[in-house]
């Protein structure tokens, strides 16, 4: 197996340091609802733990929230409720809109707020060795202390400042430091700390749960490509001077951004589409399949269009599992030849994009071999296997069935129109084309019927 490590910048054999494969995955700052953004990279890296389980690795996986935020405090004070209302609502929210698209759950979500004590710690013991000082109750990290600062973003200090607007900061010994420990503002919250009242710095966070519940170094560490820099060389940074042990991660992996009309989706620019939006018209696996379809260190742009596109190659996928055909003949299908082929697709890279083609043609002969009457079992079997890894579930949702009702009773009405002006071609042809969304049709002296046979 081997993956792009963002710090080497090429593809490497996946050799994990231990039993068990340690994965951390950057969360959420629950400020406001889950975006489709979020589930872009959510899905990559859940399906990134799901192959690693197929492949037979045991895996920890951890992901935290940030529910102290300078963007909490703000989204807050705006809608005039407590910061713990604000995240406690936003991360319940995260959840409901992670089990409806099959996200497996973590095996642990550590909150910012309930590991002060681990971070004033690694804070002291940064300060206690030089690489951190106190400055008006704050605490920074000193980027020049530390060699090789910039190592994942590949830059230098020196390529950093260039083109950089650098204001005079009173409180800090350089630009590039960054904030460990924040002082204590008005009507914030705050907590106890050797240098006075304050709270942590978003970098430190990360450092500090990672370390708590998955040690001093880490397989796989996962984010957007947006977090690169400034927060995961901080977390670098933090981490390794620390502990005194490199690397802090072996394998950094990041996804692409999403981008909406060419900009990437974010809350600070507005223009957000939801995951609840998302699913109020598609089905999880439409959405896994837009996202997959594209490899995940990949930008990937959202229109309506991919959407319709991905539902309409979820069903495809769907349908292949129906039953209401049953034959006996026996089936000429290479099984093995199919699941080794997604392997070797997976394997490379984690490329969805040729695992989703492998489970298409295999699609293709499962119809192939149906409409010749052959057994087709052990082929939805392995199908249905396959996509599990990639998180789909192949089921019909009551959704989706709700939602297609009324345009298929209107097809049912226009064939029956059709054969009462004996066009029996045309309404031949429309009772084949209901017949490949699922839809069983029974003509009856009473009258016509239909049904999903999924």
């Amino acid at each position: 197996m081997k993956i792009t490590n963002t710090l080497s910048g090429k593809k490497e054999n996946f050799i994990p340091q231990g039993d068990e494969v340690k994965m951390y995955v950057c969360g959420i700052t629950p400020q406001s609802e889950a975006h489709i953004g979020h589930a872009m990279s959510y899905i990559s890296f859940d399906v990134i733990r799901r192959y690693l389980k197929f492949r037979g690795y045991k895996v920890r996986c951890v992901q935290n929230f940030t529910d102290i935020d300078d963007k909490i405090i703000a989204k807050a004070a705006a809608q005039g409720i407590s910061i713990s209302e604000l995240a406690e609502k936003n991360m319940a929210s995260f959840m409901e809109d992670m089990d409806a698209i099959n996200i497996s759950r973590m095996d642990l979500y550590p909150r910012a707020t309930e590991e002060i004590p681990q971070i004033l710690e690694i804070v002291q013991n940064l300060v206690d060795k030089g690489f951190a000082y106190s400055s008006n109750g704050s605490v920074y990290f000193r980027v020049t202390k530390l060699e090789g600062y910039g190592k994942l973003a590949h830059r230098t200090l020196d390529q950093m400042l260039v083109g950089a607007r650098i204001e005079p900061e009173e409180e800090k010994e350089n630009f590039m430091d960054f904030v460990i420990w924040k002082a204590a503002k008005p009507n914030e919250p705050s907590w106890d700390s050797p240098w006075g009242q304050g709270r942590p710095g978003w970098h430190i966070e990360c450092s500090a749960m990672a370390y708590k519940y998955l040690g001093e170094t880490l397989d796989i560490h996962g984010g957007g490509a947006d977090l690169i820099f400034p927060h995961h060389e901080n977390e670098i940074a933090q981490s390794e001077s620390f502990t005194g042990k490199k690397p802090f991660v072996k394998y950094w992996l990041h996804n692409g951004l999403l981008c909406l009309s060419e900009e990437k989706m974010s809350k600070s620019i507005g223009n957000i589409i939801s995951i609840k939006q998302v699913l109020d018209k598609y089905s999880s696996d439409a959405l896994r399949v837009f996202v997959l379809s594209s490899h995940y260190r990949s930008p990937l742009t959202y229109t309506q269009e991919a959407l319709e596109a991905a539902a309409s190659g979820a069903k495809r996928l769907t349908q292949a599992l129906k039953s209401d055909t049953v034959g006996d003949k026996p089936a000429t299908i290479d099984i093995e030849a199919y699941r080794q082929r997604f392997i070797d697709a997976m394997d490379d890279d984690f490329n969805t994009p040729r695992a989703l083609a492998v489970l298409f043609d295999l699609t293709r002969e499962i119809n192939r071999l149906r409409d010749e009457k052959c057994v087709i079992s052990r082929g939805q079997s392995t199908l249905k296997e396959l996509a599990a890894v990639l998180g789909l579930t192949l089921e019909q949702t009551e959704k989706s069935l709700e939602n297609a009702a009324p345009f298929i009773q209107l097809l049912v009405d226009t064939r029956n129109n059709l054969r009462t002006a004996k066009q029996y071609q045309l309404a031949d042809d429309i009772r084949n084309q209901i017949a490949t969304l699922g839809v069983t049709i029974e003509d009856s002296p009473d009258g016509t019927t239909w049904k999903f046979s999924l």
